[in-house]
């Protein structure tokens, strides 16, 4: 693959003096921010990290690990974001899976029993603000073919994947999205989501292409503060994040200066949707996936009203079909190199290279994709296919309902029968008017047969719910109502 200017590089002597990050008790420019990446980057050097030698950060969504990152991509290394808060034996286990032996995280995480034998490295010694002098030996070019980070899958369905991706696949990402969506010199794209995810981290790619600034908010910001403190034109946001926004400002403060509200990371209600466009926010409705270095569709400026509810088209760099089964098939210049295992990688595509993946969806004739559910979803009960989430839409349809997420819970007599959890936007859940509402709708044998209210569990926290995890809820839910 080809070789580019690297996009840090060219940013700093482009919009030098524009700000790159905007903190709360500190801005840095382009220039300062690139020459903090080349000073963190000497130091990995000096410590002795080698080019393709794989690195995973433990970190706090902060300006350090921006640096961190971007330093690791410089020397060449591996950069493999992980989330802190999986439990200890959870990330030993990531690690060994990645065999990655050099972590960079802070000195209270720094437990023996997790990493081992592993080389840490405190940020604090990587990353000094005080490091302004841009380095002689840093490369210019960057190889877009070269392994550049291992991202995990979410993980929502079991086990998470490594997903091994070039630097070629982030930057044609962000390269198609700003094409889509303006994204000038000067823009402030709020980092609302972590780094460890695709999703966070394509933000700082496409900041660096465009000469706008990753605004790194405090830990624990209200995220409408965050984005009144800042005047954020840009925000990614999964629909949780969009539903508490509209609930908590009703005078639209808030959002007064967006410009741009990237959607994605779970399905999106269309009532959701309907109530974002009627206070004139400026909602991109995405379709992405880690395999694909995040976004694959978006809708744009000039998508009709009709198919604002939509996850758009095919962006820049991307291909996209549908298969005789319905399944959502990929492939293009943002394409992953292949699920890693130790250092086994498989790359599983077609004999014309596409990937398959797992979801199922509608394409009509004018290109416009529809996400109808996923394979791995689908259940039978009394010899009926039961796809969850056409049952979660129509019940996302009832005023009273913020979000729904169906599951399966054996049953002697159909196998399994559906179940439905259910965070209801104000006052309490009421199953009999949610049934009367879905029998007006729905096939009998789609109706749940209980209504659940919404967990407060920590495993919902991430950017997509964990249908494992609810399985195993309204399992456990279902045995002790039994038993009584």
């Amino acid at each position: 693959m080809d070789k580019i200017r690297c996009p840090l590089e060219e940013a700093a002597n482009t919009y030098t003096e524009l700000p790159a990050l905007l903190c709360s008790d500190r801005t840095f420019s382009y220039r300062e921010y690139r020459n903090l990446v080349c000073s963190a980057a000497e130091r990995l050097k000096r410590f002795g990290l080698e080019e393709g030698e794989r690195v995973a950060l433990l970190l706090p969504n902060d300006w350090r690990y921006a640096v961190a990152i971007m330093a690791l991509l410089r020397v060449g290394a591996i950069a493999c974001p992980l989330n802190s808060r999986t439990p200890p034996q959870g990330l030993k286990s990531l690690l060994d899976r990645i065999a990655c032996q050099k972590v960079i995280t802070s000195a209270r995480q720094m437990d023996r029993k997790i990493f081992g034998h592993r080389k840490l490295f405190d940020p604090g010694e990587l990353v000094d603000s005080a490091g302004t002098q841009q380095n002689i030996w840093a490369s210019l070019e960057v190889d877009l073919g070269r392994p550049a980070t291992i991202i995990f899958t979410s993980g929502s369905l079991g086990v998470p994947k490594a997903v091994l991706h070039s630097y070629g696949s982030h930057y044609y990402n962000a390269k198609g999205s700003n094409e889509n969506i303006s994204l000038r010199p000067g823009d402030r794209w709020l980092l609302a989501l972590p780094l460890y995810h695709v999703g966070g981290l394509s933000i700082l790619f496409r900041c660096f292409l465009s000469g706008a600034a990753v605004v790194i908010p405090e830990k624990d910001e209200e995220f409408q503060k965050s984005l009144v403190r800042y005047g954020v034109t840009h925000l990614s946001a999964v629909p949780t994040q969009l539903y508490r926004l509209l609930l908590e400002d009703n005078d639209k403060e808030s959002y007064r200066k967006l410009r741009a509200v990237l959607l994605g990371g779970a399905a999106v209600p269309q009532n959701l949707i309907e109530k974002g466009l009627a206070l004139g926010l400026p909602l991109y409705t995405s379709y992405g996936l880690t395999e694909m270095a995040s976004q694959v569709t978006t809708t744009s400026p000039d998508t009709p009203s009709a198919k604002r509810f939509t996850s758009g088209k095919a962006l820049s760099y991307r291909q996209l079909r549908i298969s005789a089964s319905g399944e959502i098939l990929v492939k293009g210049e943002t394409l992953f190199k292949g699920y890693l295992e130790g250092d086994s990688l498989e790359l599983p595509v077609d004999s014309d290279g596409w990937f398959a993946t797992g979801d199922l969806g509608e394409l009509d004739s004018e290109g416009y994709l529809t996400v109808t559910g996923r394979k791995d979803n689908m259940f039978i009960s009394g010899g009926e296919n039961i796809q969850p989430e056409e049952i979660e839409r129509v019940l996302c349809e009832h005023t009273a309902v913020a979000q729904a997420v169906v599951v399966p819970v054996p049953d002697t007599e159909f196998g399994s029968r559906p179940v439905a959890f259910v965070q209801t936007n104000s006052g309490k859940l009421k199953p009999k008017e949610l049934a009367a509402f879905l029998e007006e709708r729905l096939a009998r044998y789609k109706i749940p047969v209980a209504f659940y209210d919404w967990p407060t569990t920590a495993g919902l926290e991430g950017m997509k719910v964990s249908r494992e995890l609810l399985r195993r809820i309204a399992a456990q839910t279902s045995i002790e109502a039994t038993s009584k």
